[in-house]
């Protein structure tokens, strides 16, 4: 069982800190789990946000030593049969580990762990919720792989102290809409919601103010495949219409 250390705690204070400091969101969930990489052990980690305060729609994941496949989306592949999902919304933020929810025999059974964990050699993981004034703001979820122990009472520890102060951020960012206005590069898109090569050479006309026909013409796919990679750049970007994307996209300059 291993005990944290004053570097531990300095990296803690550090994290925090960074919770607090760095403005841009997305850049702040992928600096928290790089981060945490330094006082956690874990394989790999993916953090969702909710679409907006409260609400049961998981968006904008950012990923640590994980790079989901083209046609796997949460929400589209996962949500259904994800056993653990009743409880996010319950108001308040916690930390648990799968071990402590069902047993070791049902999980590894389950129609959740043998398309979303198998896959990816995961087994344990450690959950974090994150809530603020009973309001779902988002979830954090880290792995490890097969053969590794489990995680605890340390590792959950560490995510308790954290957890509030990740909360209030994600509440304010959702409460004062500042997600939708802090634009971001193209490249920043594809690195950070894992868009297709095909996908990028869309969101770059798009950006260019082309209209549906003319990208098709210049990309020589037809209408009906346009749209498609269209709905699914915008579903990976947790947006619904063009408007969206122009508030959180840079335009090419």
């Amino acid at each position: 069982m291993r005990s944290l250390e004053t570097n531990d705690w300095m990296v803690i204070n550090n994290i925090v800190y960074q919770i607090n400091s760095i403005e841009n969101s997305t850049t702040m969930r992928k600096n928290f789990l790089t981060q945490m990489a330094l006082v956690l052990d874990f394989d790999s980690a993916d953090f969702y946000i909710a679409s907006e305060l409260n609400s049961h729609t998981l968006v904008k994941p950012v990923f640590y030593n994980y790079k989901p496949r083209a046609d796997e989306n949460y929400m589209d592949k996962y949500d259904s049969i994800d056993y653990s999902r009743g409880l996010m919304f319950g108001g308040k933020s916690k930390v648990y580990r799968e071990s402590d929810i069902i047993s070791e025999k049902k999980r590894v059974e389950t129609e959740y762990y043998k398309k979303y964990f198998e896959p990816n050699n995961w087994h344990h993981t450690l959950n974090m919720i994150l809530a603020h004034k009973n309001q779902f703001v988002g979830v954090v979820c880290f792995f490890r792989i097969k053969g590794k122990e489990d995680f605890i009472y340390e590792d959950s520890f560490v995510l308790d102290i954290i957890k509030e102060h990740l909360a209030f951020r994600l509440y304010q960012d959702l409460n004062n809409n500042s997600m939708g206005g802090e634009k971001i590069s193209i490249s920043q898109c594809v690195d950070t919601y894992g868009l297709t090569k095909r996908e990028e050479a869309v969101l770059c006309e798009l950006m260019n103010g082309l209209e549906n026909s003319e990208i098709s013409n210049k990309l020589c796919i037809t209408n009906n495949t346009l749209k498609k990679h269209v709905l699914n750049i915008y579903r990976k970007l947790g947006i619904k219409n063009r408007v969206q994307l122009f508030k959180m996209v840079k335009e090419r300059g």
